[in-house]
């Protein structure tokens, strides 16, 4: 956005208040907050690590309670909201639009919560805020307000902080698909309802889930692994190149083997512009006649990469155009088929390419991770024709040695 002329600002929220945050912070012994400036820390320095770096503002929603019970005063005023013993609810009956994102009627929606609260007008009623006894042991996370002593329901953190940095309208909300519901509906109908301007975002960027074995990664099902544990295997820009590749709305599952598929075909970028810096360092004699032919090629490749990236950022149709367009380059490289000219724009356009979706092709790359992959490929290669020869001992302590590093190595069948 910011390269095709965009002035951008990227606002993520940081839920810094929450009963899951309240009960580790318990059964830690820690006080919640400590304890959420820490994960907030590492989370900042994981982002560092992978070059996530536009993000203009990041906003606590204990730094904006003020805001929240504003917006909630004046969801009661319209009549949207009302309070109960136990807190402050959304009355979704009021809310015409409700499920408008996700497509669903109120009458289908049944079930919000496991335990109902039977003081709500209705069963799939939100909280807006959460009444609390002054004595309680989460004292951190308690602030007075209009209806008492509590805290905010998680919905409304988000649109009291929007509102306060967009106002009620802007263009884009991001987030996982399961967000959708009820989340994201919530938002929709808070401010919406206390604003009265619809819509209150132009476009929605819901991003498929990250699965292991067709499983979403997830804490509860252990098949997790951190951005720390990752990168001690694979560089930052592989792990980039593995979410480019697949589009940000689709699932994308995670495996050994798709990251090496990323690696290596980062490494197929950075041995072009090798190649092409060792062309244009020597005096070698390449042909002038296709020179007009690359240029009007070059032209319509960056066509096909922006055309790509302008609808919906489909990044894997963009990295389609530079690995065929890498193709073609090798080919005519090893023919010397290609003017010195040619090579130079060419270079120029993949460090643009790689400029916007992140990446420095115009650096070295780092071999110290080929070679690496190489030792790993030689390994399976001689333990396949030890599992040829039936030499199974000594296949098998390869196998679990690698294992041992993290390398899963499945076998088949050998008849």
């Amino acid at each position: 956005m910011k390269y095709s002329g965009f002035t951008v600002f990227y606002l993520q929220n940081i839920t810094d208040l929450d009963d899951k945050i309240l009960k580790r912070a318990a059964e830690l012994g820690s006080s919640p907050l400590e304890l959420a400036r820490r994960y907030e820390e590492k989370y900042l320095h994981d982002m560092k690590v992978l070059g996530v770096e536009n993000v203009t503002i990041y906003a606590r929603a204990t730094e904006h309670i003020p805001e929240i019970i504003k917006q909630i005063e004046v969801l009661v005023k319209k009549d949207y909201a009302y309070e109960t013993d136990t807190g402050v609810y959304f009355d979704e009956s009021k809310f015409e639009d409700f499920g408008k994102l996700s497509n669903r009627n109120l009458e289908d929606l049944n079930v919000h919560r496991v335990d109902p609260d039977t003081s709500k007008k209705n069963h799939g009623d939100f909280a807006l805020w959460k009444k609390r006894e002054k004595e309680s042991d989460d004292q951190e996370m308690l602030w007075d307000s209009p209806w008492g002593t509590g805290r905010p329901g998680w919905h409304i953190e988000d649109t009291a902080i929007t509102e306060t940095y967009f106002g009620p309208q802007y263009d884009i909300h991001g987030g996982g698909l399961d967000l959708i519901f009820p989340h994201h509906e919530a938002e929709i109908a808070q401010m919406e309802a206390a604003s009265g301007k619809k819509p209150m975002v132009q476009y929605w960027m819901h991003t498929g889930f990250l699965n292991v074995k067709g499983e979403k990664m997830s804490k509860s099902l252990g098949n997790f692994i951190t951005i720390n544990e990752l990168l001690q295997k694979y560089s930052p820009e592989v792990f980039r190149f593995f979410v480019l590749s697949t589009h940000y709305r689709s699932p994308i599952d995670f495996s050994q083997e798709i990251l090496h598929q990323s690696h290596k075909g980062l490494k197929r970028i950075y041995k072009l512009m090798e190649t092409i810096d060792e062309l244009l360092d020597e005096d070698t004699k390449i042909s002038m006649k296709n020179d007009q032919e690359y240029i009007d090629k070059l032209i319509l490749v960056r066509e096909e990469f922006f055309d790509a990236m302008d609808n919906d950022f489909n990044t894997p149709i963009a990295f389609s155009s530079i690995f065929d367009l890498i193709r073609d380059v090798n080919r005519d490289i090893n023919k010397l088929n290609i003017s010195k000219n040619s090579l130079t724009k060419l270079k120029a356009l993949i460090i643009e390419f790689g400029f916007i979706l992140g990446f420095d092709f115009s650096m070295k790359h780092n071999k110290e991770y080929d070679l690496e992959e190489d030792l790993i490929e030689l390994l399976k290669d001689v333990r396949n024709k030890m599992r040829e020869k039936k030499e199974w001992e000594l296949s098998d302590e390869i196998r679990s040695r690698l294992k041992d590093m993290n390398i899963v190595i499945e076998d088949k069948s050998i008849k």
